[in-house]
């Protein structure tokens, strides 16, 4: 199969699908690999690299999607690329299209396949979603840290150890991946760490990060609490496919202090922050009832060497597989992903309502 990898051309997106090493075991396959020109620039991997691997480069974007059967991106289709997809397309990327629907019309208007690589599933695992979700969870605190600076307009509170002064206050809403790697990130600068979640076994998971680290189930008022006492509150709850519900209301929001910090790690999901809108690297954060919003809607993009790497690596199998599949079917390890066939909305989960808050 024809595999071209697109630049990603969304605002501060760096990263690229597949590193040379990734691409030279697809060649090696039997399969050609097209890359656009500069695509893998920010991670570090130079056009030559990946000509030694056995790619080869196209000019430009138009040229790349031409070549293409199989087209493997890391963001979701944006406006600008639309007009570059065909029907004989198979898409495999994240697509997030519960909080995207003028993208699912148009997927379907084209009247291609497509897989998300969010919904790729074993078990109770998601492959491509966890290393990208772990690192969103770090950088959330790395970005709240930020923001609550006071030379950003933040309340001024350090998140790091200091004799003699009082720990800042942590909440994580969501001990899926991005959420044990916020709390794990949290704790480890030794914040007081207040972690919700609706099962015991993520609790508990969340609980072994650290003696700072409280477990909570997510009862209204006990959230409530919580939250309005926060120095930062993370954002991180997942409903594969589906629409991510207001956890985090309005009401809730306005109880904070001001110049605390909300990083909703959701918001490619629509949020879970009743508040919080999605956002872009070059304006990532607002104040809305005197607290800073971050939604910033591909936070691993701020690493892409590392995102890159780590992607890259889970990614693999899977574009290998459907690679070595004929058109019109998919292999088993990505019948959970099987998003839209011939332009056709096919997972259910895209145009469920959000489950309760």
């Amino acid at each position: 199969m024809h595999i071209a990898i697109p630049k990603e051309i969304k605002s501060h997106e760096g990263r690229v699908a597949l590193i040379p090493d990734a691409c030279a075991a697809l060649v090696r396959a039997g399969h050609t690999v097209t890359l656009q020109a500069g695509a893998g620039a920010a991670t570090g991997y130079t056009d030559a690299a990946y000509r030694l691997a056995g790619v080869e480069i196209a000019a430009d974007a138009a040229a790349t999607y031409a070549a293409g059967e199989l087209i493997v991106k890391v963001k979701e289709p944006i406006p600008p690329e639309w007009p570059l997809l065909r029907a004989d397309h198979r898409l495999f990327s994240f697509l997030h299209l519960a909080a995207a629907p003028e993208l699912l019309d148009a997927l379907c208007r084209i009247g291609l396949d497509a897989w998300a690589f969010e919904t790729v599933s074993e078990g109770d695992h998601f492959p491509l979603l966890a290393p990208m979700s772990r690192i969103a969870g770090v950088l959330a605190i790395h970005q709240g840290a930020r923001w609550l600076q006071g030379v950003n307009g933040g309340r001024g509170v350090l998140l790091g150890k200091m004799p003699g002064v009082p720990r800042a206050r942590v909440v994580v809403v969501g001990c899926g991946q991005a959420g044990l790697a916020a709390i794990g990130a949290a704790a480890a600068l030794d914040a007081e760490v207040t972690a919700f979640d609706l099962k015991q076994a993520a609790l508990d998971a969340a609980g072994a990060l650290g003696a700072n680290v409280a477990t909570l189930y997510p009862y209204g008022e006990a959230l409530a609490e919580a939250v309005a006492a926060a120095d930062l509150v993370v954002g991180a709850v997942l409903l594969p496919g589906r629409r991510a519900p207001a956890v985090v209301t309005e009401a809730m929001v306005r109880r904070m202090q001001p110049g605390t910090v909300i990083v909703d790690i959701s918001i490619d999901q629509g949020g879970c922050v009743e508040t919080m809108a999605p956002r872009g690297y070059d304006d990532p954060a607002y104040l809305r009832h005197g607290v800073w919003h971050l939604g910033v809607t591909n936070l691993p993009g701020a690493v892409p060497r590392t995102a890159s790497q780590a992607l890259s690596a889970a990614l693999l199998p899977h574009v290998a597989a459907l690679a070595r599949t004929p058109a019109g079917e998919e292999p088993a390890s990505l019948a959970s992903a099987l998003s839209i066939r011939g332009g056709r909305l096919v997972d259910d989960r895209v145009r469920a309502d959000p489950a309760p808050a």
